[in-house]
């Protein structure tokens, strides 16, 4: 079996809001599977897509209610080609209305920093360097 691309899907409140969030972040809309209740954010061409569905929309797939209040089930990680690259992606979340997760964390050989979007999902921003990874 051979898996060729990804797509996450996530509930959401508002189409148009989530829309401009991540275009501001710099991510590219693939306008082909994006509508009024749905948004497809490319994270990686070809490879890697956020749907992010309207709440109502989302609901059809599943048959189980949307998670709701302070639970998680999931938190996404992307890695990124700098550590400035991290801080700048989350900063622009965090001028567009995301909220800081967790403090920057620096562990010599990955550096990782982190928001969650306006709809509360959570985002870590990693950069690493694997040739810096202590030999144990």
């Amino acid at each position: 079996m051979g898996i060729n691309q990804i797509y996450v899907n996530l509930p959401v409140k508002d189409i148009l809001e989530t829309k401009e969030f991540w275009a501001k972040l710099g991510f590219s809309i693939n306008d082909k599977f994006s509508d009024e209740n749905a948004i497809c954010v490319i994270m990686k061409e070809d490879q890697i897509y956020a749907m992010f569905l309207k709440e109502e929309y989302f609901q059809t797939f599943i048959n189980k209610p949307i998670a709701k209040g302070n639970t998680t089930q999931v938190f996404f990680a992307i890695g990124v080609d700098s550590r400035e690259e991290v801080d700048q992606l989350v900063k622009i979340a965090l001028e567009n209305g995301g909220l800081q997760y967790e403090e920057p964390q620096d562990y010599g050989w990955m550096y990782q920093n982190s928001f969650l979007d306006l709809n509360g999902h959570g985002w870590g921003i990693t950069y690493s360097d694997i040739s810096q990874l202590p030999e144990e």
